[in-house]
């Protein structure tokens, strides 16, 4: 039995079952390292996910790709994991290496994320070799559900859109301009507060100062962390803002001549794929 989980800022997807992809489909709380503390990370494992499981003392390998799985994190993550499954391989890597197998399979591409948060990365079909910083929602994290809302209440603010969509943004989150500013800056979690926004901004797409905010936006993504690369490969997008902002996002890219391949909301269910695949190469390589 294989463990495959794909964890990003605000959930964590869960697949265990056997090579036919007959299995269990579970969602937890998103497990980022940096943004949850270990304790919390191993109760959500145990309480949550464990009981969830037939049989976890058969599971022989586990595959966990999650947002900041990045070097002594990547480890914390494998010790939590072998504390609860003894007998498995652990294998923790990046979300991105886990979008980019999910999108391209065995082939290059550059691989994005845009949910909660964003990142990119330049694929060679096995592995990530170039990646540029997301850097956060602070500094980064151009094109996300967190970065779309910071900016849109920014602009909201300082009175770049008419009155009435700050009117109407307030009426449906029901809360104050000061109640925001309490949100961003004092509070735990401002990242989700932030992309909690997106729904509003995307019902109101048709709007022309809206639809020229998300193309400015997200052309700024693909200023900051596609063109870097200089690579010819397609990109690819996981995430839900990729998924409903599709169109907005391929005027973006038409606009600075790139090439966009498929968009996808939830990877897992190609990560699976990917990796009965390998499973069932194996197989055949090893008679």
């Amino acid at each position: 039995m294989i463990l495959i989980a794909d964890s990003g800022a605000t959930k964590t997807d869960w697949f265990y079952g056997d090579s036919s992809q007959n299995g269990i489909w579970v969602e937890t709380i998103g497990l980022n390292p940096f943004h949850i503390c270990e304790k919390d990370i191993k109760q959500t494992v145990k309480k949550i996910l464990l009981p969830q499981l037939k049989h976890p003392e058969l599971c022989t390998d586990i595959f966990f790709y999650g947002s900041g799985c990045i070097h002594n994190q990547r480890e914390s993550i494998r010790n939590i994991l072998q504390e609860t499954f003894p007998e498995a391989q652990i294998c923790p890597d990046t979300d991105l290496t886990g979008a980019a197998r999910a999108l391209f399979g065995n082939q290059p591409g550059i691989a994005c994320i845009l949910g909660t948060g964003s990142n990119s990365g330049l694929y060679d079909g096995e592995k990530i070799i170039d990646n540029i910083p997301p850097l956060g929602y602070i500094l980064g994290d151009e094109g996300s559900g967190a970065y779309l809302g910071k900016r849109f209440i920014s602009d909201c603010l300082k009175r770049r859109f008419p009155e009435i969509i700050l009117k109407e943004l307030l009426e449906e989150l029901r809360i104050s301009s000061s109640d925001i500013l309490e949100n961003v800056y004092h509070k735990p979690n401002a990242n989700r507060f932030l992309a909690q926004i997106t729904p509003y901004i995307y019902k109101r797409r048709s709007i022309p100062a809206v639809r020229t905010f998300l193309e400015d936006c997200f052309s700024e993504f693909f200023q900051r962390n596609i063109i870097p690369y200089q690579s010819p490969y397609p990109v690819s997008f996981v995430g839900s803002i990729a998924y409903y902002f599709e169109d907005e996002i391929r005027l973006a890219a038409s606009k600075l001549n790139l090439t966009i391949g498929k968009i996808i909301q939830y990877p897992l269910t190609d990560i699976v794929k990917y990796h009965l695949t390998q499973i069932q190469r194996n197989q055949f390589n090893n008679h």
